[in-house]
């Protein structure tokens, strides 16, 4: 008699709920849990409210999750949303979360948006500040709904229970920086199924407040998560005095923004040409209008390794990846030049970092310049 192992009844080291109508921004919320840097096993349980894109998306998902991740996808077929139809006041979901959070095979559940992502390290940093913990937080960056941009790090909304905008509720913390122990927060999971205001939003305030009064919570003190705004919150009036006193008018301006894609196409082209020169002069232009534009940082590295200034080019690619880390390629050009600077432990971590993460992309052998 042969003895069947279910491998998926082993609790994984953490969970990550995702619930979603099926947009396409889920292939990134999704691929950036698979590109974690974590060093355990990840149970990934995505939840479909009602279908609003492709289901085919789901299958896509499927065919790339990597063995270090088990996914569980659960659909009813209806939604228990009272806008839909159903019993519950939550706006977005009903009580989907909820029990997405009841299913999850580990004693740590994370939670996503679907139109967030991760930074590479998410999960990793939640995991060690938990320890002796009930609950953990982690910074986000804001996102701009069109470009898809980081526009800052959010140093008055989402910032756990700091002085901050969200007075009322003790605080707040956006779904995707969360993570609960499951046993701990066992009472405080029903909350995602309610709502705070009328327009069946705010659950979110709600968990914030059950886990800032009553149980113990631990912080990151870092920004890894990116979350990205609706055009409503965009041009909210917190939003919009927060980002003009960091002087961020691009973000609702069509002429800048349109302004920084150009200068931005104008700088790849003449990297591409090796013009060093018109390189500086576009990126930094991009960087008088939008101080954190990853590629701009990217580009501005290039042509100070070029230039064989080399701890100015280690700067602008650790800025480029600390706000944007989902490009393997940064990290090769990031490892060469460390290996150049005779760095070689920091080269070869940061390989290692990039293999984990990025295995189906081989890396360039050390020593390969192409493109750096």
């Amino acid at each position: 008699m042969t003895t069947q192992v279910n491998v998926f009844q082993t609790p994984a080291d953490v969970a990550v709920v995702v619930q979603t109508v099926l947009r396409p921004s889920l292939l990134q919320a999704v691929r950036s849990v698979f590109a974690q840097d974590f060093d355990g096993r990840i149970h990934l349980l995505i939840g479909v409210d009602v279908q609003r894109g492709e289901g085919a998306l789901l299958d896509r998902l499927a065919g790339e999750c990597p063995s270090h991740v088990m996914m569980t996808i659960l659909d009813p077929g209806y939604s228990t949303s009272r806008r839909h139809g159903g019993g519950y006041p939550n706006y977005y979901g009903g009580s989907l979360r909820t029990v997405l959070s009841y299913l999850a095979n580990s004693p740590l559940v994370a939670y996503l948006d679907d139109n967030d992502w991760y930074g590479g390290n998410h999960l990793s940093l939640l995991s060690s500040a938990i320890k002796g913990k009930d609950w953990a937080w982690s910074g986000r960056w804001l996102v701009h709904p069109e470009t898809l941009l980081p526009i800052c790090r959010d140093e008055w909304d989402s910032v756990g229970g700091r002085p901050g905008i969200n007075d009322r509720y003790g605080g707040f913390v956006q779904p995707s920086g969360l993570m609960m122990d499951r046993e701990a927060c066992h009472f405080v999971m029903p909350f995602w199924s309610l709502a705070a205001f009328p327009d069946g939003s705010g659950e979110d305030r709600l968990i914030f407040n059950e886990l800032n009064r009553n149980l113990a919570g631990g912080a990151t003190n870092q920004h890894s998560c990116f979350c990205t705004l609706s055009d409503h919150a965009l041009h909210g009036e917190h939003h919009q005095r927060e980002f003009a006193r960091r002087g961020l008018g691009w973000v609702t301006d069509a002429a800048q923004i349109e302004r920084i894609s150009v200068l931005t196409e104008k700088a790849r082209a003449a990297a591409g040409a090796g013009d060093w020169a018109a390189v500086k002069s576009a990126a930094a232009s991009v960087l008088k209008i939008h101080p954190h534009h990853p590629e701009a940082h990217f580009l501005m590295g290039r042509q100070s390794r070029a230039l064989g200034r080399k701890d100015e080019a280690v700067k602008s690619f650790t800025t480029a990846i600390a706000i944007d880390d989902s490009r393997p390629e940064w990290l090769d050009a990031l490892a060469d030049l460390f290996e150049s600077c005779h760095k070689r432990k920091s080269a070869e971590k940061l390989r290692e970092t990039r293999r984990r993460r990025f295995p189906s992309h081989p890396g360039r052998p050390p020593g390969d310049r192409a493109g750096s």
